[in-house]
């Protein structure tokens, strides 16, 4: 609805009030009008005023809409609305209120107040006289149930003597359900006793008493007492005593009478209340009427004097929301004029600049889009410092690489990444040093860092960033542990081809030559000679048998994978048949296998050489106990299959475990170091993992995961 038509409205309902207004005043004069058409009219202004009030009320609301909407121009109409409201209330107020007192007391004095006084003290000497007598039934029907509280069993005669006692005119008792139990009384009953209603029976069941006066039809005022009646046996259901005493009739009838009287009085004076209501809501409306009237003209003019303000703030408004192409009407030539002609320049000039700040934000919105991507999928991290060496940003895969929650350092300095994130500080000492060191800031190193509690070698390079626009360093990184390790085990392969080849094939003639030697020139020397003789061939003999074992271990690790090998295995049945052959060792091994079988895809041949290598190291790290302990265990895990080997050994050495996998490593003193080299070429080239750790309070365990397949995947195999 719009402002004018608003305002229309309001006018013709005050019109219209005001007409019916003047009706009423003149009907309240008339006595024949009043009689006759004097609800109509009160009606009629009431709806009249009802209605205009709504639509003020509505006004209002929008008013308080546009002040919390920060409508400019809305807290001046507030100001002016309330300042007429002032105005009318305040004078309003003090005349309807003077008018209702003088009203009231010039009709109250057309009355004499001593019949009041003496109707209302009768009632009440016949209430106090009824509170008295219904006090003395509750204490006689409490002394009976006291009586009754000592009687088990049949209560009729105990009811009996102790009514009688008591002087009472009927009493019953009752089940908590309704039952009559007993009955007895001075009244001289012979039909059934009406049973207490249900809500003296609540109360009794919540031992309280209920005592009321009560009119009956046949009986006239009767006194109903209900009692609860406790007996000393717990377990005996509870009981409930009504008593029932007539109000004698001389006070029953005086009782009437003053009621009666009242009553009259009440319906005599009924014309002065009337009167009183007349003239108080013909005042009532007037009031209301001039008040709603102020009301919704204190409305209008404020809308009128703050509209033109308001029409220019909301063009304001559109600009700060960037809406640059809002033009107002310039519809006066005074100084708001001016002011609206200056506003639609200034959004001209604006719609001119932001479409050139729109262009330039797209273009860097682009180019740092393009950039997000290229970090976003770089494999490599990248990490961006200011100039104190304060986190700026970092891309996904830098916390992937480092396995730590990148997000959390933003903002923090470098020194302070320790304390935060201990796993790291090595990471962080290795970026300072690394710009502490720098010449013309870039550097480049290649470190060992433990992540996850695995080794990781990782390669890093930083540089400082330029001075404009914003100056900081730049680190960039990547995991590279996988090629050095690829790189490492192809050179071992390379050299473990070679050795096998260059050293396997002149170990036979050796070893064949050492013992013609010892053929021949056996029988031809004596002594200690021939003492000689034999333990030098038998030390080439058991030299050359070791070379050869070497040479096939260096075989082993060179061999490549056979694709064409590998079929289902059940790594269970495959582990007893390895097992079978360390009979000797089967009463120190705890061995858990599951009951399903666990199917993976590999080569038996490699797979028999993984247990084989790691049994015997198990063998070996326990030579010197009197009793061995060996725990095998195999469980099929999301997807994978876990094979643990663990001994009660001294456990790897914390300073070679990094390095376990490489060839030549071992701590054994016959040992080749080339056991757990095998292990892990071989479980990779199944696309397995390997972890090694130390067990408390001592011994090793070796883990390797496998990938499972399912049943229905084993069968096609």
């Amino acid at each position: 609805m719009s402002s004018r038509a608003v305002r229309w409205v309001v006018l013709v309902l005050a019109s219209l009030s005001g007409i019916a207004l003047f009706l009423l005043a003149t009907a309240t004069a008339n006595t024949a009008l009043f009689a006759g058409n004097y609800d109509a009219l009160v009606v009629l202004n009431a709806v009249l005023v009802a209605l205009l009030m709504l639509v003020v009320g509505w006004q209002v609301m929008r008013l308080r809409r546009n002040l919390k909407a920060g409508v400019f121009g809305s807290r001046l109409a507030v100001r002016l609305v309330f300042l007429f409201v002032v105005v009318a209330v305040l004078p309003g107020a003090l005349v309807y209120a003077v008018s209702v007192q003088f009203l009231g007391k010039s009709i109250e004095s057309w009355f004499d107040v001593r019949v009041d006084r003496a109707l209302e003290g009768g009632i009440n000497l016949g209430r106090s006289s009824l509170d008295y007598l219904l006090k003395e039934t509750t204490n006689r029907a409490t002394q009976v149930a006291s009586a009754l509280a000592e009687t088990a069993g049949n209560a009729g005669p105990a009811l009996n003597r102790a009514v009688e006692e008591a002087g009472i005119y009927e009493a019953a008792l009752f089940s908590t359900s309704g039952n009559v139990l007993a009955v007895a009384g001075m009244g001289g009953l012979t039909a059934t006793p009406e049973p207490p209603p249900a809500h003296a029976l609540r109360r009794a069941r919540l031992q309280q008493t209920y005592a009321e006066p009560e009119q009956t039809t046949d009986s006239g005022l009767v006194l109903r007492v209900v009692v609860p009646v406790n007996s000393r046996d717990r377990l005996d259901p509870l009981r409930v005593l009504q008593v029932i005493e007539p109000v004698p009739k001389a006070l029953a009838q005086d009782m009437e009478k003053v009621h009666a009287g009242a009553r009259d009085y009440q319906e005599i004076s009924f014309s002065r209340t009337a009167l009183k209501r007349v003239y108080a809501l013909t005042l009532t409306l007037t009031l209301l009427l001039a008040l709603t009237c102020a009301l919704g003209l204190a409305v209008v003019l404020s809308e009128r004097f703050a509209a033109p303000l308001g029409l220019l703030a909301e063009g304001t408004r559109a600009v700060a929301q960037g809406d640059f192409t809002r033009r107002q009407p310039v519809t006066s030539r005074d100084e708001l004029g001016v002011l609206t002609e200056s506003f639609n320049t200034m959004t001209s000039q604006l719609a001119d600049a932001h479409t050139k700040t729109e262009e330039s934000r797209r273009a860097i919105e682009t180019a740092n889009a393009y950039l997000e991507s290229i970090l976003g999928n770089l494999s490599a991290g990248v990490l961006a410092f200011d100039e104190r060496y304060r986190l700026r940003t970092s891309n996904p895969s830098a916390a992937v690489i480092l396995q730590q929650p990148m997000a959390d350092l933003t903002g923090l300095p470098l020194a302070e990444w320790g304390r935060r994130l201990p796993a790291l500080s090595s990471f962080a000492e290795l970026v300072a040093d690394g710009f502490r060191t720098a010449r013309d800031g870039q550097w480049q190193k290649e470190a060992e860092l433990t992540v996850a509690s695995h080794p990781r070698t990782v390669l890093m390079r930083g540089t400082r960033l330029p001075g404009a626009p914003v100056p900081g360093y730049i680190v960039a990184f990547d995991d590279v542990s996988e090629l050095v390790q690829a790189q490492r085990d192809a050179a071992w392969a390379e050299v473990a081809r070679r050795l096998a080849h260059e050293i396997k094939n002149p170990l036979t003639p050796i070893q064949l030559s050492a013992e013609r030697l010892a053929v021949k020139l056996a029988s031809k020397l004596e002594g200690a000679d021939a003492e000689a003789l034999r333990r030098g061939t038998q030390t080439i003999v058991s030299q050359v048998a070791a070379m050869k074992n070497m040479v096939d271990d260096f075989a082993i690790y060179a061999r490549k994978p056979r694709p064409g090998q590998m079929q289902s295995v059940d790594l269970a049945a495959l582990l007893l048949d390895v097992l079978a052959l360390y009979d000797n060792l089967r009463p120190h091994v705890a061995l858990a296998l599951p009951e399903e079988p666990v199917i993976i895809q590999g080569e038996p041949t490699r797979l028999r050489q993984v247990f084989h290598n790691l049994l015997q190291n198990a063998v070996d790290a326990q030579a010197g106990l009197a009793d061995p302990r060996f725990a095998i265990s195999l469980s099929p895990a999301r997807g994978e299959a876990v094979l643990v080997f663990a001994d009660q050994g001294p456990g790897f050495d914390e300073e070679m475990i990094a390095h376990a996998f490489d060839p030549y490593v071992t701590t054994k003193a016959k040992g080749t170091g080339l056991g757990l080299a095998i292990v892990k070429k071989i479980v990779d080239e199944h696309r397995g993992r390997v972890l090694l750790e130390n067990t408390s309070p001592r011994g090793a365990r070796v883990t390797l995961y496998f990938p499972a397949l399912n049943t229905a995947a084993a069968a096609a195999a």
